[in-house]
């Protein structure tokens, strides 16, 4: 019995199929992983491409890969083949959820597809399908990836500085955030099927995660009639909320409203701040954001950064010193929250859902490709001839093409 099988957490017991590549899927996956899901990752005969997203590499899989592919096991499967999606069938056979990023129409193709097959045959699956934009409308069926949608759903837009112009936002947050609303879509639809004793089909799309992830852009354009614009490293609605340059570091502040900003001013021994017309409420110091600007500029010019942040904090006021990877990884508050994950040789970021009775866990690293194949078949109830078989077949793929 695998580790993954023993798993103990939020999930234990409910079996996901994984027919995704690359990012939004396996981040969605990896999730339920982490919370005791079993997983088995059906890969095509390529493997998932971005085990060659890298440098940097260990043992020849991709940093890429690696982030997003523990508490999984691995077989490769050539679904183009009868044999090979009756393999798929036996792995449905008692699942929960099977997650897929096929090009819209290819599971309809081989005979397969939710509505004609899959909810026939299996009627309590979850089948959640991720793609760029949907089988239909206008775009229906292109391609999709993180940044062509960031620009297409005005996230460039608004990121960025006026140098820079309009900017890519570097963490992958479409592709994340759709594996974020998939994870919830799944968990609502087992929710749903405990009183209803039914699976449904989940249409997920990048685009539309990601102009979903458009606040408060959207509600500030419909409400005021002008197209937002970037405004940097500064809130569009917030003041300050914003990068500061120190004498040693630079820092960040925020203020959630005037009183926040009263101890803001007070903290720094610049009381008078509150009291200046220009400054006095959130309007105030959007309309006049240069003058506000100049201000902080001269205030911070001779301060230690690290300082202001304590003091700041000390007074209840949000401030923190801008970080990169390194010094956010070694951080002694990532430390104290198990944010800094480490099995045998793998480490990557910790478990953000804290259970109080069920925590998850990281119980595998990621798998090499097809590394459990002849395993999971045994578990499926394959001979040792028929997993043989398979292999010379080509159906079970054991080394990538």
């Amino acid at each position: 019995m695998s580790d993954t099988k023993k798993a103990t957490g939020a999930l234990a017991g409910k079996r996901i199929v994984d027919l995704t590549r690359v990012l939004g899927g396996p981040y969605c996956t990896q999730i339920l992983g982490d919370h005791g899901a079993e997983v088995i990752k059906v890969e095509p005969p390529q493997g998932d491409e971005v085990r060659d997203w890298g440098p940097p590499f260990h043992e020849g899989d991709a940093s890429y890969f690696i982030g997003l592919n523990r508490n999984k096991r691995s077989i490769g499967l050539d679904l183009s083949k009868p044999e090979g999606r009756d393999v798929l069938m036996r792995l449905l056979e008692g699942a929960d959820v099977l997650v897929e990023n096929y090009k819209p129409g290819s599971l309809e193709k081989w005979g397969i597809g939710y509505h004609d097959y899959l909810s026939k045959r299996f009627p309590r699956l979850v089948h959640l399908r991720v793609s760029g934009y949907g089988g239909e409308g206008p775009m229906g069926g292109a391609p999709g990836y993180d940044a062509i949608i960031q620009a297409m759903a005005g996230w460039f837009s608004v990121n960025g500085g006026s140098e820079a112009g309009p900017t890519r936002v570097g963490i992958p947050m479409v592709d994340m955030g759709t594996g974020l609303y998939a994870a919830i879509g799944i968990l609502m639809a087992l929710l749903e099927r405990e009183s209803s004793g039914k699976g449904q089909y989940i249409d997920m799309t990048l685009y539309d995660s990601a102009v979903a992830l458009m606040h408060p852009y959207v509600i500030n354009y419909v409400l005021s009639g002008k197209v937002p614009q970037s405004t940097g490293n500064a809130h569009p609605n917030l003041s300050p909320y914003d990068k500061f340059s120190t004498k040693t570091v630079d820092i960040f502040v925020g203020c959630g409203n005037n009183r926040a900003f009263q101890k803001f001013a007070e903290a720094l021994g610049h009381p008078e701040l509150a009291t200046d017309p220009r400054f006095a409420n959130n309007a105030d110091r959007i309309n006049n954001k240069e003058a506000f600007r100049e201000a902080m500029e001269v205030i911070f010019a001779e301060r230690d950064g690290e300082e202001v942040c304590n003091t700041l904090m000390a007074a209840g006021v949000p401030a923190g010193p801008v970080l990169n990877t390194e010094q956010m990884l070694n951080h002694p508050h990532t430390q104290h929250r198990g944010m800094d994950a480490k099995l045998d040789w793998y480490r990557n970021t910790g478990i953000p859902i804290k259970f109080s009775r069920t925590p998850g866990s990281i119980r595998s690293t990621p798998p090499k490709f097809s590394q459990h194949g002849r395993e999971v078949l045994a578990e499926f109830g394959y001979s040792e001839d028929e997993i043989a078989g398979l292999a010379e077949k080509g159906i079970l793929v054991e080394k990538r093409r």
